[in-house]
């Protein structure tokens, strides 16, 4: 990277930082939600507080890489130290390094985060205002500790709006018994967990800047802004990532994935699968992922892992309120309720629910075609490492996302931090397995023997007779024949 390429990549964080800040002052102008609202206000001011203090450290850091690039320069012209080898052709180039951290930069991404998801988080929960999920959760809670299952029976659901029912699963209810205990709201729930496994899935995963990553990607409007309205979808999303992580440690040459992950995988994958149903299709990938790497022992190791979770938080509930589970967990969420659901973003599969019915039927016929389709494909060409895993599996749920007959644009928070995960593993995989060309990584090699003499970087002169012609090389390479 020159200098002048190393100048314009400097100026990309401000740009981010001003681009979040644009999408949350468009999202406090356009919503007609009140917490979407709040948490535009305060991110769009944290964002533009990021933009302007990386952009001072991004001018102040400019003239880093062009004092580094003329002494290095200078020091090529000098020529080599005494005593000291000298290498043929000409001397190796170096790449500008990017400008330093300063304590500025630090200070803008711990401002946006502060600023863009912590703020209105605190406000929003002690101002009682969130989306409809999170009083849910609540509620779920509540029953569960009073009438010891967190769904209504379908007797009190005839006639109700959709307020009343419940459409996750049994485990979701779980992050609503703080506040029902000590008043904790439950999206610090749901935050906590959501930082504690994605940042352990990064470091299993063998990743770099595991700290930095999840602070940068909390920060982010991907998860500042469901993290302060509603969160429900982040801790599946990161039990997902740790899943895979445990999966496929380390890089993706590894070999086999020891017993002991492959059981954490199950058993962490089997609890994602007690909160929403939208973790079910990772335990599917994480089988097909361990089947392609240690065969069917591996993945009887991840379904044991899996089974005791699984029977925990889904078999006992469904066998000791099955009619309630199926009605709110099962028919709600697929449009076949007597309540339509909220979730009614122009997406595929919705606007053929709308369309009686017939495109009911259609929308719920393309989901099961498009599962059958990724089933397929797992079996025919399975992923052999986590990053493929994981990217298979935010295809699947996208296509998901679009097919459900009710389903809305916040869902489309997994596809898109499962392919950021993804990428962030392959890259530093690839750093991990590129060679080093750099300059100091020749300092092991063994030096030439350096002959003395006053001219001795020249080339020498290879001993003949007096009446023939001597032959002429430079000094380590084959020798060169001269008139």
């Amino acid at each position: 990277m020159n200098t002048s390429a190393a100048r314009h990549a400097g100026y990309a964080v401000p740009a981010l930082w001003a681009g979040c800040a644009v999408f949350a002052a468009l999202t406090a102008a356009v919503t007609t939600l009140p917490p979407h609202r709040v948490w535009g206000a305060f991110a769009a001011c944290g964002y533009a507080a990021a933009a302007l203090a990386s952009l001072a450290a991004t001018r102040r850091a400019r003239r880093f890489p062009r004092a580094l690039r003329f002494r290095h320069t200078r020091r090529a012209r000098r020529g080599p130290a005494p005593g000291v080898a000298c290498r043929a052709g000409p001397p190796p180039l170096r790449r500008t390094p990017p400008p330093r951290r300063t304590p500025l930069t630090r200070t803008a991404a711990y401002l946006c985060c502060a600023s863009a998801a912590l703020v209105p988080l605190l406000v929003l929960a002690f101002t009682h205002s969130a989306q409809e999920e999170v009083h849910v959760v609540h509620r779920a809670a509540a029953r569960l500790l009073a009438e010891g299952t967190p769904y209504p029976s379908p007797g009190r659901l005839a006639g109700a709006d959709y307020e009343a029912y419940n459409p996750y699963l049994p485990g979701m209810a779980l992050f609503g018994v703080p506040h029902q205990l000590i008043g904790l709201d439950a999206r610090f729930c749901f935050a906590a967990v959501f930082w504690l496994t994605f940042a352990l899935s990064l470091r299993i995963a063998g990743a770099r800047s595991v700290g930095r990553r999840t602070l940068l990607l909390t920060a982010s409007p991907l998860i500042a802004l469901p993290m302060a309205v509603g969160g429900d979808d982040l801790p599946v999303l990161g039990l997902v990532c740790l899943g895979l992580a445990l999966g496929c440690p380390g890089p993706p040459s590894s070999g086999r994935t020891p017993a002991w992950y492959a059981t954490s995988a199950g058993l962490v994958l089997g609890a994602a699968c007690t909160l929403k149903a939208t973790a079910w299709p990772a335990l599917a990938v994480a089988a097909a992922l361990l089947a392609a790497r240690g065969g069917r022992p591996a993945v009887l190791r991840l379904l044991g892992g899996a089974a005791p979770p699984l029977a925990a938080g889904l078999v006992l509930p469904a066998l000791a309120d099955g009619p309630g589970l199926m009605a709110n967990a099962v028919r709600f969420p697929l449009g076949m309720a007597e309540a339509d659901s909220p979730a009614a973003s122009p997406l595929p599969g919705t606007l053929l629910a709308t369309l009686g019915p017939a495109g009911h039927l259609c929308a719920v016929a393309a989901l099961v075609l498009a599962a059958l389709l990724t089933a397929a494909s797992l079996l025919l060409r399975p992923p052999r490492d986590a990053s493929r895993a994981a990217l298979r599996l935010a295809l699947g749920l996208l296509l998901a996302m679009a097919l459900l007959p009710a389903s809305r644009f916040g869902h489309a928070v997994h596809p898109a931090v499962l392919a950021l995960w993804a990428h962030w593993r392959t890259l530093d995989a690839r750093r991990e397995t590129r060679p080093d060309t750099r300059p100091d990584a020749r300092r092991d090699e063994p030096a030439r023997p350096t002959p003395a003499g006053p001219h001795a970087d020249r080339d020498e002169r290879l001993s003949a007779a007096p009446w023939r012609h001597r032959d002429v090389r430079p000094r380590g390479r084959t020798p060169v024949s001269t008139p």
